[in-house]
């Protein structure tokens, strides 16, 4: 796996061993990233359900002032620390371990990329619920439909790219 653009372009990092985790695919995150180019200098990004920490990686890349990681598994967070202690970005990187429902309750931020488990569809209405930001994605299987509106959250933009779609909300 790889970093795609900016700062630490061409960068590698490690990804978590196993099956249990399931990195955003690269091209998914050339798309995501494209379409929000305009809000991510200098904002602070949110990765929930982090796994490697691969798309908040690729946002401090890009220009995000701060990224904070959202991750319960400690096998995942080992492999997410060594990748922020690879590229150096420690200043901007923030790692916290838990659900990330129950933790995104004291978060707020400019942007939230939500990634939970394809195998639990209910932690996408328990972190959307809770999520706070301006701008929240989720990424989930094309086969699952996402609800137009959870709590405040409005979806406004769908993406769809083979067994996987990025739903929009604001």
């Amino acid at each position: 796996m790889r970093i795609i653009a900016g700062e630490f372009r061409s960068s590698r990092i490690e990804s978590v061993p196993g099956m249990d985790v399931r990195p955003t695919p690269d091209r998914l995150r050339e798309s995501l990233f494209s379409i929000l180019m305009p809000k991510i200098e200098g904002a602070h990004f949110v990765d929930a359900y982090a796994g490697c920490g691969s798309v908040g990686l690729e946002a401090i890349s890009r220009g995000a002032r701060r990224a904070t990681f959202l991750e319960k598994s400690h096998t995942a967070i080992e492999v997410l620390r060594r990748n922020i202690a690879s590229l150096k970005a420690h200043d901007r990187a923030v790692v916290l371990r838990g659900k990330a429902a129950q933790t995104l309750e004291g978060i707020e931020a400019d942007i939230i990329f939500l990634d939970p488990p394809y195998t639990n569809p209910d932690e996408y209405a328990a972190s959307l619920i809770h999520a706070n930001a301006p701008l929240v994605i989720a990424q989930h299987s094309s086969k699952l439909a996402l609800a137009d509106a959870y709590g405040k959250l409005t979806r406004f933009r769908i993406v769809k790219q083979g067994d996987n779609s990025l739903s929009f909300y604001s």
